[in-house]
């Protein structure tokens, strides 16, 4: 994608709204049967007088111990990052926000809706929270990139012909059952919202595995920085919806619009709002194509996203983006980045916001 340069307007907002911003998140740490982790961290200084002189240098921290398998950084109980995910369908319709929920998750799945707007997915795997939300209904891209995980979906309702395909998929769901309620302070369907830790117990009644699969994507740190830099990005979903992102001080921070941006908020129980941010932005590229039923089946068509066979892929981490390409076979493999050489590319350990998003729709930095 080309990249062009988002306002200046957006640049003061983002560091006012870092200004403001806090990082509280109340976590609990987990990890898989990952081991070890290396954290790379890079830096540059170039002074310049009659003489010029340019020192870059890379160092890499190793860690030994457990990581989470999501995010690739250090946890304290490797036992957590052996159970499953939960992948809890969240909304994001104008009157659903600010959301609940999403600053806690391991990770962040943003998937298009129809409509022009989008949802989220939240991974929980190695943190809990009592209160996530506004909970929605599945649309048919869930799955294709829930498979790989084990991932136990968590939604409220879907068209049955939808909600088949899930489980024809090999995707187990969980409902508007023990572990969600609404809440007095919205209006329904915005007002379903969820207990990991109920749910976790919900998904132990049902029999459900409690293993966690595969990451989906390989997590390694990168051994030197690219050179294109990217702090401001913005993603056009739709005609209706864009959503950016602004680097500022080791975090993407989000925000609705791109042209006169808000930040996008979650809030907590108490009322406490916070800006969402993340360490790193994939964004996996696929062509959108409409979903139907099958022939003499009722429902509704929707629009859905290809996760498989290949496309674009862009990375941002550090104000800096690696651009590449993807590569899938089946939904129960993860996805596999290549550079512009040809070269195995990784995603760098941090909390991470994974993009399905819409090929030919604008991707700009």
């Amino acid at each position: 994608m080309k990249p062009n340069r988002l306002p200046v307007t957006f640049i003061a907002l983002a560091l006012v709204a870092a200004a403001c911003g806090g990082d509280g998140a109340d976590t609990t740490a987990t990890s898989e049967a990952t081991t070890s982790s290396s954290i790379t961290t890079s830096s540059s200084t170039t002074t310049t007088s009659s003489s010029t002189t340019t020192t870059s240098t890379t160092t890499t921290t190793i860690y030994d111990g457990p990581v989470a398998p999501l995010t690739g950084l250090p946890i304290d109980d490797e036992a957590l990052a052996a159970r499953r995910v939960l992948a809890i369908k969240i909304d994001n319709h104008p009157n659903a926000r600010p959301q609940s929920g999403l600053d806690i998750a391991d990770a962040v799945m943003e998937i298009g809706v129809e409509g022009g707007f989008t949802r989220f997915v939240a991974l929980f795997h190695t943190n809990d929270t009592d209160y996530l939300g506004p909970i929605r209904s599945a649309r048919p891209t869930d799955p294709t990139v829930l498979r790989p995980m084990n991932a136990v979906m968590v939604i409220s309702g879907g068209q049955t012909w939808v909600l088949n395909l899930i489980a024809s998929r090999g995707v187990k769901m969980i409902g508007e059952v023990d572990g969600t309620y609404r809440i007095s302070t919205r209006s329904a369907p915005h007002n379903l919202f969820g207990d990991t830790v109920a749910l976790r117990a919900t998904a132990d009644g049902r029999g459900y595995s409690d293993e966690f699969g595969i990451p989906i994507y390989e997590i390694a740190p990168w051994t030197e920085m690219p050179d294109e830099k990217a702090d401001t990005i913005a993603m056009s979903w739709s005609t209706s919806s864009t959503y950016s992102w602004q680097y500022v001080d080791g975090k993407y921070l989000r925000f609705v619009g791109a042209d006169n941006p808000v930040a996008h908020n979650t809030v907590d129980r108490e009322g406490a709002e916070e800006q969402i941010s993340v360490d790193v932005l994939v964004v996996i590229e696929g062509a959108r194509y409409q979903a139907f039923p099958a022939a003499g089946v009722a429902g509704n068509e929707v629009p859905a996203t290809e996760t498989i066979g290949g496309g674009p892929v862009e990375i941002f981490y550090q104000g800096y983006v690696r651009t590449g390409v993807w590569e899938r076979s089946t939904i129960e493999d993860p996805f596999v980045f290549y550079d512009e050489n040809g070269d195995p590319m990784t995603v760098p350990p941090g909390k991470p916001w994974i993009s399905i998003f819409p090929e030919p729709r604008a991707v700009r930095w």
